[in-house]
């Protein structure tokens, strides 16, 4: 269960047929929709322009579940004729609404069948959705690091918390559906009465992962010493740091 729901499949996906008229093969542009946190070398970028024979236009739509519902709103004259970045929390909200194109690409059978979650998509990375906390911050403020999600409920870490809105973002999702998978509707602390608890404590929803990561967690420069991220986002600081963080 905690594979499935927190393990963060990125997508590329190709969007229903007829996305930009005059994009790819007709000589214009390939229009690429993305999450705003997509990031690629101008290197990678030319090289694949090179290959491809087209130049590639880049369309950010917010975090993951805006850009899927993006998507889905202009189904019938798309934005884009390529999708990156749709995870497995909204794949199946982007499948029903009809708006990719089946796609087999070349390769697929290595990838592993957990990560294959439907035929018009292609995995192509995953991984944890964690809380990522600021040691420095909560030494200062003298407390331990949770230990537990019941933990982030205590007095102790009142205001400390900040969290993504589960009907845009990825993570946020991610991150609901794992305290609905350990605080089950049938247990004497359901996941509605762990959420109200967190409301009480201070709990801050920020709209995306850039909001929340880049705007309220202290180690940025925020407020908050502890957000919902990703297992890669302690290693990533350090590889793309300038200086010694």
């Amino acid at each position: 269960m905690r594979r499935s729901l927190l393990a963060a499949a990125l997508l590329l996906l190709l969007v229903h047929a007829g996305a930009c008229g005059d994009s790819g093969g007709d000589g214009g542009p390939l229009v690429l929709l993305t999450h705003d946190s997509f990031a690629v070398s101008d290197e990678v970028l030319a090289a694949f322009e090179e290959e491809a024979g087209t130049t590639v236009e880049i369309l950010r739509g917010g975090d993951a579940g805006a850009m899927v519902n993006q998507a889905i709103l202009t189904r019938d004259a798309p934005l884009a004729d390529v999708m990156y970045g749709v995870d497995n929390t909204f794949l199946s909200r982007a499948v029903e609404a009809g708006i990719f194109e089946p796609y087999t690409a070349e390769g697929i059978a290595a990838v592993s069948p957990f990560l294959r979650l439907d035929p018009a998509v292609t995995p192509v990375a995953f991984g944890d959705v964690c809380l990522n906390y600021d040691k420095a911050a909560l030494a200062a403020a003298g407390v331990a690091p949770p230990a537990s999600l019941r933990d982030l409920t205590e007095p102790a870490y009142r205001g400390m918390l900040v969290v993504e809105n589960p009907a845009t973002s990825s993570p946020g999702l991610a991150f609901l559906l794992a305290t609905i998978d350990a605080f089950p509707d049938d247990a004497g602390y359901p996941w509605q009465q762990f959420w109200a608890d967190l409301v009480a404590n201070d709990v801050q929803v920020a709209d995306g992962w850039e909001d929340a990561y880049y705007g309220s967690f202290s180690f940025s420069g925020g407020d908050r010493p502890i957000v919902v991220s990703y297992a890669s986002s302690p290693p990533a600081e350090i590889v793309f740091a300038e200086g010694d963080p």
